[in-house]
């Protein structure tokens, strides 16, 4: 095992002299913040290179600036051995550098071959055959008059990848490329990664699942607080050791005892049909679902399988007519034509998504961004804002949930990603729920904010708090989940016992395996 400031690469991927990137010195910095810090990186042609680091380590920015969309404040960035400047990401795509990013930028009612002539100067009918040719080489294969809309969220990414690859980029940056993927996804994406090393094209590869950067990568590069702290061949650690050098501790992993739910269900789904607004939606039938109090029940499944349609359903986002209000219960009362705040009063709690914009207000401040849901907790007093409590709530979310930042005076946008979910995860906690929903809930957070959240919905559960979980990441439902259910184009599998799932049976569930039994039961 290496140290943390060793520099090793795999015997694999011998590098030439001349690096493909080089950053000398680059800083960036955003008022009195320092966001990359005299960062020193080289990358060499046919490496897949890793990037390492917690929420707010600096990764983000680090690659905005190398794609174009953000520019240094001092040092210097070398292509191929000659000092550049990035003016944009045209530029960057000019120079061979793409991008696959984290989520898609395709639009639905396009064809692939229309989606991607623009990004690419050149017709859908003379590109059409060029992307079932570049799809058939690296095991891509794809339909071009295929409408976006029609594909599945896998299709999808091979369109963004197949774009990417057509601008005959020499670097590519994935941004977490596995996550929308079913594991039986993640090999094929990993052979076609491989093979672009193999014909000298240059991989940054950032993701928080550290076994697929073991598996993966060349190097990897560790960064904390906008500074580089040293590089390691990750074949030569452990997930727990990089978890270690990426955050400078051990991370504590979430302690749990056997649940010992309530019997009567604190949140029901009673065989519910939806068809929602979007025409590009997930239609769902015939859910059914139960939680009890005291338990925890994670729903798994691929991205675009119905996951945002049920999410809305359940806050209030989406209603139901009256006359089907019993479909949805909270502590046994019909509430599926109740708005969302009609149902916090019934001692609802949501953890939506999307951080940004739904779970709270970048530009207000954290003590804002507290009322938002908790000005029915005494935040709010004959129409005013109570200051000092408002203040007071938002700094017991700080503390418990271990937030960085300035204070409860912060905007929200001032934080990281993952500090930015721990105090929206704490916010709903503070609320004292019966049931929480919680989507994504560590989704793009780092190893060691991820710990603490699945601690704390853990710790909720004991307290007799009946718990929904939609998540894509399965270590993380096998580690906090009592129940799992999977969700397959718009229909619920059955309950299965934490203890009879295992990543195969889920996983054929997650490809509609559970379909084709005798019968469906929908509910535990």
């Amino acid at each position: 095992m290496t140290t943390l400031h060793e520099t090793t690469t795999n015997t694999s991927a011998a590098p030439p002299a001349v690096p493909l990137l080089e950053l000398v010195g680059v800083t960036k910095t955003f008022g009195a913040m320092t966001a990359n810090d005299n960062i020193a990186l080289s990358i060499m042609p046919g490496e897949i290179h890793a990037i390492l680091g917690e929420n707010g380590a600096g990764k983000s920015t680090l690659m905005k600036m190398i794609y174009g969309v953000l520019a240094p404040d001092a040092g210097r960035i070398r292509w191929n051995g000659e000092d550049v400047t990035i003016r944009d990401p045209a530029h960057a795509r000019r120079l061979g550098i793409g991008m696959v990013f984290q989520h898609f930028s395709l639009f639905e009612t396009l064809t692939v071959a229309e989606n991607i002539s623009l990004s690419i100067d050149e017709k859908p009918a003379t590109l059409a055959p060029r992307i079932a040719a570049i799809g058939e080489r690296f095991g891509l294969p794809l339909d071009p008059a295929a409408l976006v809309h029609s594909l599945s969220v896998g299709q999808r990414q091979r369109a963004e990848i197949i774009r990417c690859l057509l601008q005959a980029p020499r670097l590519i940056i994935m941004d977490e490329p596995t996550s929308v993927l079913p594991p039986s996804g993640v090999a094929p994406l990993f052979e076609t990664i491989r093979e672009l090393a193999a014909g000298g094209c240059a991989v940054l590869f950032i993701s928080h699942k550290l076994e697929e950067i073991r598996s993966l990568c060349h190097r990897a590069t560790i960064m904390r607080a906008g500074k580089i702290v040293g590089s390691v061949d990750p074949t030569a650690e452990t997930s727990e050791s990089l978890a270690r050098l990426m955050i400078g501790r051990n991370v504590p992993h979430p302690t749990r005892r056997t649940a010992r739910p309530g019997k009567d269900a604190v949140l029901e789904l009673r065989d519910l049909d939806h068809t929602p607004n979007d025409p590009f939606g997930t239609r769902l039938e015939k859910i059914g679902l139960e939680v009890r109090p005291g338990e925890i029940l994670g729903i798994a499944g691929v991205s675009g399988n119905g996951q945002r349609e049920m999410a809305a359903l359940l806050s209030g986002e989406a209603l139901l007519p009256r006359a089907e209000r019993d479909r949805i219960r909270i502590a046994g009362v019909g509430c599926g034509d109740a708005d969302a705040g009609q149902r916090r009063r019934m001692g609802f709690a949501f953890v939506p998504e999307e951080r940004n914009g739904r779970g709270a207000v970048p530009e207000m401040s954290l003590t804002l961004n507290a009322l938002l849901t908790g000005h029915g907790a005494g935040l709010v007093r004959r129409g005013f804002v109570a200051q000092r409590h408002a203040r007071h709530f938002a700094e017991s979310c700080i503390s418990a949930m271990n937030v960085r930042c300035a204070g409860p005076q912060s905007e929200a946008r001032s934080l990281s990603g993952g500090n930015l979910q721990k105090f929206i995860i704490g916010r709903e906690i503070r609320l004292a729920p019966k049931v929480l929903v919680a989507s994504q809930p560590t989704w793009g957070v780092d190893v060691g904010a991820a710990a603490a959240i699945r601690q704390e919905l853990i710790t909720l559960r004991d307290k007799g708090v009946g718990i929904l979980i939609i998540s894509e990441e399965l270590e993380e439902l096998f580690e906090v989940a009592d129940r799992l259910q999977v969700l397959f184009r718009g229909r619920l599998s059955p309950s299965l016992d934490r203890a009879e799932a295992d990543t195969a049976r889920i996983g054929d569930y997650m490809t509609g395996g559970f379909l084709s039994a005798p019968s469906i039961a929908t509910a535990a």
